[in-house]
């Protein structure tokens, strides 16, 4: 990333003179349109490489015998994101204009792109290309899919869990996306959410909890007399890869939420993203790190991977306004929580196998409240609200919809099957030679 920063650097310094010029408009937008287009589409392509971090992740912290599942599910779901989001999702987060009830429910209508060989005299430049923005906005809706795909893990079946990615990226995520970022209600109300703490993140919790409740717990998970089993995971070396991928796609996540590029103003914001991004993630290892030591005298590898995921997710409602100290506090939070969060849901018994509710879930909550402490424009009131309201929805929606698919095609593999195993029951294919 500082070979692209000094790039874009020395791009910016040889660029004319007139481009800058205050008697020289139409250039200048036309380059803040050129470097907002690239802005997008090097964001997307980070944010396109934490599929991969999440596929890695699970993969390592799910079960040998569960491993070909879990990245079969994680390809799937990113296609059928690709192709109902295209279909429906981006008009119904941003519909302009064509709100089908104003500011609650958008367009219905496919998302269509600029033709081929654009003129810059035949374009409105005050912004960026509708490619790049359609590019980087579907990879933040394939990940609030990914999210729920790992709190599911090792009990349910392929096809009814793809059916409820459908629904979710075409419909539940871009509805309650275009009240914020599609100028709704909500955005009307003054709701602050910078990258998506709430938006994004917690809305794959909530759909992962009402999943976790109505699938239940995996075999053997919580005894009759009130212990917690633990399952270890097939290849902690591998969930710790997918955490580092997660970690960087987190700078394009989140930098290029700035959703501009053509000033010196915009430019150095994005470095500040950058900095104050990576604080938050190194504090919540950190915390989550020291935290374990002190309560389980040992410290604990996968709560320090999800420590520094808790600590990004944090960071993303406002990582623009806080100083290195304020993001440093707000992601060492996010560790905490995940630490206590972990054993909250065991206490419920509620089952996620990779932890992703306390993460996505916990931390976007106290992200998105924490938003109050560095941006005065934020009212706690109004990012309470907001929370509560965009919580309410996928939760309600997403049980109701979980409970359709129980009850028509189930969603949960029979016993035998899960005690064998996905990969062989399911799918036929061990992920490795030997299955425990």
């Amino acid at each position: 990333m500082k070979r692209l920063t000094l790039g874009l650097a020395a791009t910016l310094t040889a660029l004319p003179a007139v481009v800058f010029a205050n008697d020289a408009p139409a250039d200048l937008i036309e380059t803040g349109y050129i470097l907002t287009t690239l802005l997008f589409l090097v964001g997307g392509f980070l944010v396109f490489w934490m599929a991969a971090g999440f596929a890695m992740l699970e993969a390592g912290l799910v079960r040998s015998k569960n491993v070909t599942m879990q990245l079969t599910k994680n390809m799937g779901l990113f296609g059928l994101a690709c192709i109902f989001y295209y279909l429906l999702g981006y008009n119904l987060m941003y519909p302009g204009d064509g709100w089908s009830v104003d500011g609650v429910i958008g367009a219905f209508s496919i998302t269509s792109l600029e033709p081929v060989g654009l003129a810059a005299s035949d374009a409105a430049l005050d912004y960026a290309s509708t490619g790049s923005d359609f590019f980087f906005q579907l990879m933040f809706c394939a990940a609030t899919a990914s999210i729920v795909s790992g709190a599911l893990a090792e009990r349910i079946k392929l096809w009814p869990f793809l059916a409820f990615v459908i629904v979710l990226t075409a419909v539940i995520y871009p509805i309650q996306a275009s009240w914020k970022w599609g100028g709704g209600f909500l955005d009307a109300a003054g709701f602050l959410d910078f990258a998506g703490s709430t938006v994004v993140h917690s809305v794959g919790g909530w759909a992962a909890l009402a999943g976790a409740i109505i699938l239940g717990p995996r075999i053997g998970k919580y005894t009759k007399d009130g212990r917690v089993v633990p399952f270890l995971g097939s290849n902690l070396p591998l969930a710790t890869l997918g955490t580092f991928i997660l970690w960087m796609g987190w700078f394009g996540f989140n930098g290029a939420s700035q959703l501009a590029m053509g000033t010196v103003g915009d430019v150095t914001d994005i470095s500040r993203i950058f900095a104050n991004t990576n604080a938050a993630a190194a504090a919540g290892a950190i915390a989550a790190l020291i935290l374990t030591q002190l309560l389980y005298k040992k410290a604990d590898l996968t709560m320090v991977l999800n420590g520094a995921l808790a600590g990004l997710v944090a960071i993303t409602a406002e990582p623009l306004t806080p100083s290195l100290t304020g993001a440093t506090l707000i992601g060492a939070i996010g560790g905490v929580i995940v630490v206590f969060g972990v054993p909250l849901l065991d206490k419920f018994k509620i089952d996620d196998v990779v932890g992703a509710i306390p993460v996505h879930l916990f931390a976007g909550i106290w992200g998105t409240i924490a938003v109050v402490f560095t941006n005065g424009d934020a009212s706690l009131g109004t990012q309470l609200y907001s929370i509560i309201v965009v919580g309410l929805f996928v939760f309600i929606t997403s049980s109701v919809l979980w409970f359709i698919l129980k009850m028509t095609v189930g969603i949960r593999v029979g016993e035998e099957e899960e005690i064998t195993g996905l990969d062989v029951s399911e799918l036929g294919m061990p992920a490795y030679d030997i299955v425990k």
